[in-house]
């Protein structure tokens, strides 16, 4: 385990990167939005993840790489929300009409307070205030990352608040186990429903069957050739409700050998399939991040949930604990 600063906020505040291994995986922390900067695997060389080697590049070039979204990851409608009859007006940071990740200072933008390391895990956590981007409660967030036998990067998530809120986290980082770009690797999702998007990437409110659509993965199927169909972010549905963990997708490169398998206590799976990346600078190991050059694969509560009661909901109220459980598991060889 090394600790070292990385770098600063504009306002000053150091950045902390933390550096973990076991299980065969090496990983590296920054307490900037608790996001996962590197991720390697041991028999494959490369990053597994999209990240960079400055932290410059992360203030001015990071499309939510790796960071932990929240207090609602996804998109809210109009930024707009009624709990128990109160009306809310959020921040609109996407489009200037919609709330995304939380809003423009949600917790992927913040520093995170470091609450113990060790060689093979970190726990960080934050204090969000009521009223920050417009959400009710003051909300503390717990989170453990631990490194597991097996090749398992281990994710605890806790919240709690003391006002009704919504709390919905998700952990963003963007895999590639090989390659350029992931148009090559195969993906396999445990989904029979996926959720429509309109133009501006929110939800329609119909939870339609993947079956005869390109976003039918319930078989491993090469991303290339269905992203070229049109953009995938998309949630998937897994399931109603929060439930035991267990394995929802996996993710494969045959060119590598590598394979990840994701598996969440969480209801819903958003997809990203990367097509609209072009970063102007390079990412680790002076990799180019082009289109495609890594897939996001975000366990979270469906988006926009407020506006659809039929859909997984986000509420939190004191008293109660928001509890996520996420893992994905990497291995070399599995062609």
């Amino acid at each position: 385990m090394t600790v070292e600063t990385f770098g600063q906020m504009p306002n000053g505040t150091p950045v902390g990167r933390y550096t973990i291994s076991g299980g065969g995986l090496t990983a590296r922390f920054l307490t900037s939005g608790a996001a996962l900067q590197d991720l390697r695997l041991e028999g494959h060389a490369a990053p597994l993840v999209l990240g960079f080697e400055e932290f410059p590049a992360y203030l001015e070039h990071s499309k939510s790489f790796g960071i932990t979204a929240g207090r609602y990851a996804n998109r809210i409608r109009d930024g707009h929300v009624e709990i128990d009859g109160e009306t809310y007006q959020l921040d609109t940071n996407f489009l200037g009409k919609h709330l995304l990740h939380g809003g423009s200072a949600g917790t992927g933008k913040r520093v995170w307070e470091v609450d113990h390391h060790g060689a093979d895990s970190l726990a960080l956590s934050i204090r969000l205030a009521d009223g920050e981007m417009g959400f009710p409660g003051n909300m503390v967030i717990h989170q453990t990352f631990t490194l597991l036998e097996g090749g398992v990067l281990d994710i605890l998530l806790e919240a709690e608040t003391d006002a009704p809120t919504l709390c919905n986290l998700a952990h963003h980082s963007y895999f590639n186990l090989g390659g350029e770009n992931v148009a090559d690797h195969l993906l396999q999702i445990d989904a029979e429903t996926y959720l429509p998007v309109d133009a501006e990437l929110i939800p329609t409110g119909e939870q339609a069957p993947v079956a005869g659509t390109r976003f039918d993965f319930r078989h491993l199927a090469e991303i290339g050739p269905r992203s070229a169909q049109g953009l995938i972010d998309h949630n998937f549905c897994l399931s109603q409700e929060r439930t035991t963990l267990r394995k929802v997708a996996s993710l494969a490169c045959p060119a590598s050998g590598v394979a990840m398998e994701v598996r969440t206590t969480e209801p819903g799976l958003q997809v990203f399939d990367g097509s609209p990346l072009n970063v102007p600078v390079p990412g680790l190991d002076g990799r180019r991040m082009g289109p495609g050059a890594g897939i996001a694969m975000e366990p979270q509560i469906w988006p926009d949930s407020p506006h659809n009661p039929d859909f997984a909901q986000a509420i939190l109220r004191p008293g109660e604990t928001y509890e996520q459980h996420t893992q994905y598991a990497f291995k070399k060889d599995a062609r």
